[in-house]
């Protein structure tokens, strides 16, 4: 069995505008897990590791935000961010 596989890096882009949205509704939804008493990072990692929304509340408006964004936009954005700050 032989396998074409490319050595060459594959290039993967998202727009500014893009990150910046991800950011605005991550912390929008952060706040709304807050106030309802959950763990904001837990439910944002099950929502990550699932696609399932049922781990973001409705409260806020929090789940049809997050249902707005592909998840590797909200995977670039989170490592963007803790990347930056190290």
């Amino acid at each position: 069995m032989s396998w074409d596989v490319s050595e060459e890096t594959m290039m993967f882009k998202v727009q500014a505008e893009e990150v910046n949205q991800a950011r605005d509704i991550l912390q929008q939804v952060h706040e709304a897990l807050k106030e309802k008493g959950y763990n904001p990072i837990n439910q944002l990692v099950g929502y990550l590791l699932s696609g399932d929304p049922a781990y973001i509340t409705s409260h806020g408006n929090a789940r049809s935000l997050i249902r707005r964004l592909e998840r590797d936009e909200i995977l670039e954005e989170l490592v963007k961010s803790y990347l930056e700050k190290k």
